[in-house]
């Protein structure tokens, strides 16, 4: 048998064109029955432009539906998805406490997350800023109560995972599935610690979709919500904030997800600084202290630390260097941006004193390329716009101080 020739150059190109020649053809041959068909099925007493506006509003309709139905089963099969992994994660629980009637639904409810309201503190005009956080005030690290059983001979193994409970609507209604899964994450982390289940967290990594798909729908949802914040905050949403940054911070698990969901850890982050940059509410500054706040708690963790302070270096060297031009030759420029370049100034210093504070110079290893760019010229800088903006001036000079000193300490 004779190998089969390939087309060459011209050949090619006229086998495409022809290709595409047949799809127009049978387009406007399809069209054109369409037309024919719907002429012939025409009710008496309508004209042909009522009677084909009708057709394309029922089949519409039925799309929609269509799509609706495939959307709430895609919800449903990723629902049970996420309740397939944890089950993987634990299959059992050991309870030493001897209770008969004890169950890991009242297990996990005695370690459900209980966020405090922080609404209270968003209640005034916005234009004082308090620095002290209902987050804070949760206790990322330890905020659940430690699990007290007393211990008795007698075992009792059951099944772990409850079904995750849908019961949130409005902006709230993206986070709950999320928020739910990776509860009752924690919840079984923090059982296997105290020796109460044996649990499997390398399942985690045979997973990824599910995984993945979690972290992305939590974080788009926070996303949402910043962009278009509703304060005072409710307190689910806090305890949205609250989950991420302990799935994030936790020893054990944040190396699972990190390994799987950098890329979009770093792109909500990107997120959120642009939000503060982008924000023009004149009562906004409730808004920047909750984002503000969320990055510095995303700092926590040393590898997002690094890129996060990349991040921030880039974007003030870039607000530095366009201030400088507006300078030299006397333009306009942004105000509100001005205003609220400051935010990211606050959050950088608060990240790098953190880090000078813990003394990990291993882990302070910030983009090289970002920190020479952000400093060149820098003096320069400084002078020429001292005069014109002291403020702005000073918070360079103090950023110069702390990358300065902080380079000094891992020399």
């Amino acid at each position: 048998m004779e190998p089969r020739s390939v087309p060459q150059g011209g050949e090619l190109a006229a086998e495409v064109k022809g290709r595409r020649e047949n799809q127009i053809w049978y387009l406007k041959i399809s069209k054109l029955a369409l037309a024919f068909a719907i002429i012939r099925s025409k009710p008496p007493g309508k004209s042909c432009k009522e009677y084909t506006e009708h057709l394309a509003k029922i089949v519409s309709e039925q799309d929609f539906d269509y799509k609706s139905k495939v959307t709430a089963l895609e919800a449903e099969v990723f629902r049970l998805r996420q309740e397939l992994l944890l089950n993987k994660i634990c299959q059992r629980v050991c309870l030493e406490n001897g209770k008969p009637g004890a169950s890991a639904e009242t297990l996990l409810d005695e370690e459900r997350l209980n966020p405090m309201s922080y609404s209270s503190q968003l209640q005034d005009s916005g234009c004082d800023v308090s620095d002290d956080y209902a987050f804070e005030s949760l206790g990322i690290a330890s905020d659940i109560q430690e699990l007290e059983h007393s211990v008795n001979t007698s075992k009792r193994w059951l099944e772990i995972v409850p079904p995750l409970n849908l019961c949130c609507a409005s902006k709230e209604e993206s986070l709950t599935v999320p928020v739910q899964f990776f509860q009752h994450l924690l919840e079984i982390r923090k059982l296997s610690e105290g020796g109460m289940l044996q649990a499997d967290f390398t399942e985690l990594e045979n997973d990824s979709f599910t995984i993945c798909n979690s972290v992305s729908q939590l974080l788009d949802g926070l996303t949402v919500f910043y962009n278009s914040p509703e304060l005072p905050v409710s307190s689910f949403l806090t305890e949205a904030v609250c989950v991420l940054i302990r799935l994030v911070t936790d020893a054990k698990l944040s190396n699972h997800v990190l390994k799987k969901c950098f890329r979009k850890l770093e792109e909500f982050m990107k997120n959120l600084i642009q939000i503060i940059l982008r924000n023009s509410n004149v009562n906004r500054f409730q808004a920047l202290d909750a984002v503000s706040h969320t990055l510095v708690l995303l700092g926590r963790n040393n590898v997002l630390r690094n890129s996060l302070v990349s991040f921030l270096l880039s974007e003030l060297q870039q607000f530095a260097e366009q201030m400088w031009q507006a300078y030299q030759v006397q333009e306009m420029y942004d105000v509100t941006q001005y205003e609220n370049i400051f935010s990211l100034f606050m959050i950088l210093e608060q990240l790098l004193h953190n880090d000078t504070e813990e003394s990990k110079a291993s882990d302070s290893g910030y983009g090289e390329e970002e920190k020479i760019k952000f400093l060149k010229n820098l003096d320069e800088i400084i002078l020429h716009l001292s005069d014109e903006f002291p403020l702005f001036s000073l918070y360079l000079w103090r950023l110069s101080v702390l990358l300065n000193s902080a380079q000094i300490r891992i020399d």
